[in-house]
C-alpha cells in the first residue's frame, strides 16, 4: 500500500462531523481526566438534532424496509414528544438500533440512541452515529458515569434517548427481556422523566448474533425473505410513587420497566411466525418474566 493510500486510510479513520460548541453553562462539568470525547458528546447531546441526522431520518429510512415489513402500533401522545422521553426497549440483535430509530421517527420522536464504546470507536460510523446524538456507554468501566451525565444533559435539553435496560442483546433462552440492571431506572427517577417501553421482534432474523460470515448470510437471506419486523410503543411507566434514592425502589422501577416491555412483546410473539434458531447466540441469560408471563401484583 502506498503512502498516498495510506494518507486516506487515516484520514477516512480519523474524520468526525464538526461537533457544535459547547455551551458555557457546561464547562464547568469538564475535567482534565475525562476522556477527549466527553466534552464533544456534552456538546451534541445539549445541541438541537442534527440536520443530518434529520436527513437520513427522512430520505434513508426505506433502507430498513428492504430488508422486513415494519409494522408499528401505539404511539407516543403529541405532549410527550415536546419534551424529554426515556424510550426503554428491548434488544434483539444488531439490527434493532436501526428498526427503533425508524419506527419511532415514524412516530414523531428523533431518538438518540445509547450504543457500546466499540460501535462509538468504529472509522466513520462511530463519528456519524455520535454527531447524531448517540451515547456512548463503556460498561464495566471507569468512565461509565460519563454516559450518565450525557444522557442527563441530552434530557434536560429536550432529549428524546433510547436505551436498552438489559445493557446488552438479551440471552435468554426463552428470547424473553432480562430483567436488566438498574442504571435506566435511577436514571428516569432522578431527573424525572417519563418512561415509554418500546418492545420490538423480528430484527433477530436479519443479523445473526454471531461476528462472523453468517452475519453477512443472514443479511442478505432477508432481502429474499422479508421477515416482518414488529415494534409497539406503549403507554409511558407507572413511576409517580417512586422516589429517588428510597431503598428499593430502583429495582420497584426496574421491574415495572421489564414488565411493561415484556407485556409489549407478547402480542408481537403471538403474530410473528415460529422462532428460527440462532446457533451462534448464547442462552447464558434468565428472563425477568420467563414465557412473557408478568404476575398481577406488578402494576
Amino acid at each position: 500500500m502506498g503512502r498516498p493510500v495510506r494518507d486516506r486510510v487515516r484520514r477516512l479513520r480519523e474524520w468526525r462531523p464538526a461537533p457544535p460548541p459547547l455551551p458555557d453553562h457546561l464547562e464547568p462539568v469538564l475535567r482534565d481526566t475525562d476522556p477527549e470525547w466527553f466534552a464533544r458528546e456534552l456538546a451534541i447531546a445539549a445541541a438541537p438534532p442534527w440536520d443530518g441526522w434529520l436527513l437520513a431520518l427522512r430520505r434513508l429510512s426505506w433502507l430498513v424496509d428492504l430488508f422486513g415489513r415494519v409494522e408499528i402500533t401505539g404511539g407516543i401522545p403529541d405532549e410527550l414528544r415536546r419534551g424529554p422521553l426515556l424510550l426503554a426497549a428491548n434488544h434483539v440483535g444488531d439490527f434493532d438500533p436501526f428498526l427503533i430509530a425508524v419506527a419511532l421517527h415514524r412516530l414523531g420522536v428523533v431518538p438518540r440512541i445509547m450504543a457500546t464504546g466499540g460501535i462509538m470507536s468504529a472509522p466513520v460510523a462511530g463519528p456519524v452515529l455520535e454527531r447524531a446524538g448517540g451515547i456512548r456507554v463503556e460498561r464495566g468501566t471507569e468512565v461509565a458515569r460519563h454516559a450518565v451525565r450525557v444522557t442527563e444533559v441530552a434530557l434536560v435539553h429536550g432529549g428524546h434517548v433510547v436505551a436498552y435496560p438489559e445493557g446488552r442483546v438479551g440471552l435468554s433462552p426463552d428470547w424473553w427481556p432480562e430483567r436488566g440492571r438498574t442504571g435506566l431506572a435511577r436514571l428516569a427517577l432522578g431527573v424525572g422523566v417519563p418512561v415509554i417501553p418500546v418492545s420490538q421482534w423480528g430484527a433477530q432474523d436479519v443479523l445473526q448474533y454471531g461476528n462472523d460470515w453468517g452475519k453477512l448470510r443472514t443479511l442478505a437471506r432477508s432481502l429474499v425473505r422479508r421477515p416482518v419486523l414488529r415494534v409497539h410503543v406503549g403507554p409511558p411507566v407507572y413511576l409517580e410513587d417512586l422516589r429517588p434514592g428510597r431503598v428499593g425502589d430502583a429495582n420497584r422501577a426496574r421491574m415495572r420497566i421489564a414488565a411493561a416491555i415484556t407485556r409489549g412483546l407478547v402480542p408481537l410473539r403471538a403474530a410473528a411466525a415460529p422462532l428460527r434458531p440462532d446457533p451462534t447466540r448464547p442462552t447464558t441469560g434468565a428472563a425477568a418474566f420467563p414465557g412473557g408471563v408478568v404476575p398481577e401484583d406488578i402494576p
